[in-house]
């Protein structure tokens, strides 16, 4: 499991209504590969507005379809629901959601 991957997440919490949800991992990576349970993940919708807090992503990224990763909505999620992988960020995409990550975070 690296940063910047995607993996689609069976039941992915109480609230959600959908079955299925796409995260992308935005841990640290010495997070990632100790042995705490869970990692910070964003997850990915289907339809976005544009913010500066928003990435848009599409099937060269693995998705079905041209969707938004949603970095106003950070979730911590266990490594061992991580197991359905669908793909990674290229580095220009993991660069545009480090930048939104710190708009989201107010880090600027």
């Amino acid at each position: 499991m690296r940063r910047g991957d995607l993996y689609r997440v069976y039941k992915p919490g109480g609230h959600d209504p959908k079955q299925y949800r796409t995260f992308v991992v935005v841990s640290r990576q010495a997070l990632i590969d100790s042995k705490f349970p869970t990692v910070v993940c964003a997850p990915v919708f289907s339809k976005g507005q544009g913010l500066s807090t928003q990435v848009p992503v599409n099937t060269s990224e693995g998705l079905k379809h041209a969707s938004w990763i949603m970095c106003d909505n950070l979730s911590s999620v266990r490594k061992a629901d991580l197991t359905h992988y669908i793909g990674s960020l290229s580095r220009t995409k993991a660069g545009e959601l480090n930048r939104a990550i710190k708009m989201a975070l107010d880090l600027f």
